[in-house]
């Protein structure tokens, strides 16, 4: 296909991506494709002259997805790379798009869900981006996460900086500043961490800042560490590996309060996107500066740590899906009745963990609301999946 002068190879086309669901049709590759070019605008300026990991559904959302962080080699000559070094002394190349044909040719790949590092390519050390996940805990309803949407907004405005807000089209809340590209990803990082605690200090009943999830009880956990320099997020735009293929969709914060993130899908944002534009469109013109949380992370001193070992926990399951994480919860639930029945849905930890080239999920179960005459004791895992194994190191490849 042409997109603006550029020839685009779109293979199968007709391949289903999103199975019928609810009375919609199938959605193809095809029509992923055109759903990013009636939003190129938005989506761009989401990734645009950012490294991006591709995160491609190879088989559709009903298959988990694999990692890529190398750019393919054989690619266009108006697809870019820039080299990202990380702290275990791997690096990859990973690809950089600029305009409409880089969306037709990362989904053609097999991407879904556009997941861009918050650097752009000429500075790869410094993040111009600040961005904060709204992460609810098992049990927290949408209204709650709402709410702590606005206090985090509160302290990032109380700060110096500018609130740009969306859903993350899945069961959380993006909230985005634009900063000078003046501090390394650890002081970002830092400046994050610190929004996240000054939100609990602020709504200690709806948020928490606490890493360890045992700790974290029915709250929404505000996620700092995606702040870290080997983390993406989905960007604005990106369509989600949901059933509903939900968008994750930028806001005024005008909408915030009232908003639904079902109503927002892959068939609703184009209109949408046509009749009203982009919210996030004067983003580029609000960078403000860390200094004013920064000074605030001094203030604080470091964060607290649970003392180890605070909580019973033992560990279920280690697998390579989600789904067979689940299945192997229902063996333990069946296995032990009596202390299932007396867990909170807090208890149950469902980890998606980061291998080498795809997402792999343990399952852990905190015993504290159960009676300690009943727990049960460490038992072997029910499924022992390893990512690492068979593992040459090369990155985005098994």
């Amino acid at each position: 296909m042409d997109v603006d002068g550029r020839q685009v190879t779109i293979s199968h086309p007709d391949k289903v991506v999103f199975p019928e669901a609810d009375g919609r049709a199938p959605v193809t590759k095809g029509d992923l494709v055109s759903y990013y070019l009636a939003v190129a605008d938005g989506a761009l300026r989401g990734v645009a002259d950012r490294p991006m990991i591709l995160k491609r559904f190879v088989k559709g959302i009903t298959e988990e997805a694999i990692f890529q962080k190398r750019a393919p080699e054989k690619r266009p000559d108006w697809i870019e790379v820039a080299e990202l070094r990380y702290a275990r002394g791997t690096s990859a190349k990973e690809a950089v798009v600029h305009e409409p044909a880089g969306l037709a040719w990362a989904i053609n790949l097999g991407c879904v869900d556009l997941n861009p590092h918050p650097v752009r390519s000429g500075d790869l050390d410094h993040p111009d981006e600040l961005r904060i996940d709204l992460d609810p805990m098992p049990g927290v309803e949408w209204p709650q996460i709402l709410d702590v949407a606005q206090v985090a907004r509160e302290v990032l405005e109380d700060h110096g900086l500018t609130a740009w807000p969306k859903t993350s089209g899945s069961r959380g809340f993006h909230i985005y500043a634009r900063i000078a590209p003046n501090w390394p990803f650890k002081q970002v990082r830092l400046a994050a961490e610190t929004v996240a605690r000054e939100v609990q200090r602020r709504a200690p009943d709806l948020a928490s800042s606490l890493w360890w999830k045992e700790e974290r009880g029915q709250r929404v956990f505000v996620d700092f560490n995606q702040n870290a320099k080997d983390r993406t997020v989905a960007s604005a735009y990106s369509v989600r590996a949901t059933p509903d293929a939900r968008v994750s969709t930028p806001l005024t914060w005008d909408e915030v309060p009232g908003c639904r993130a079902e109503e927002f899908t892959i068939l609703t944002v184009p209109a949408r996107f046509a009749e009203r534009g982009d919210p996030w469109e004067s983003m580029d013109d609000a960078v403000g500066s860390l200094d004013a949380l920064l000074t605030l992370a001094e203030e604080l001193g470091p964060a607290e740590k649970p003392p180890k070992g605070n909580k019973p926990l033992i560990e279920v399951a280690r697998t390579k899906t989600r789904d067979e994480a689940l299945a192997a919860l229902d063996v333990w639930r069946n296995r032990h009745p009596e202390a299932a029945n007396a867990l909170q849905p807090t208890d149950i930890l469902i980890d998606g963990m980061r291998g080498p080239s795809s997402i792999w999920y343990r399952i852990r179960i905190n015993l504290e609301h159960v009676l300690e005459a009943q727990r049960p004791a460490q038992e072997e895992l029910i499924a022992d999946y390893s990512p690492w194994e068979g593992y040459s190191g090369r990155q985005g490849r098994p």
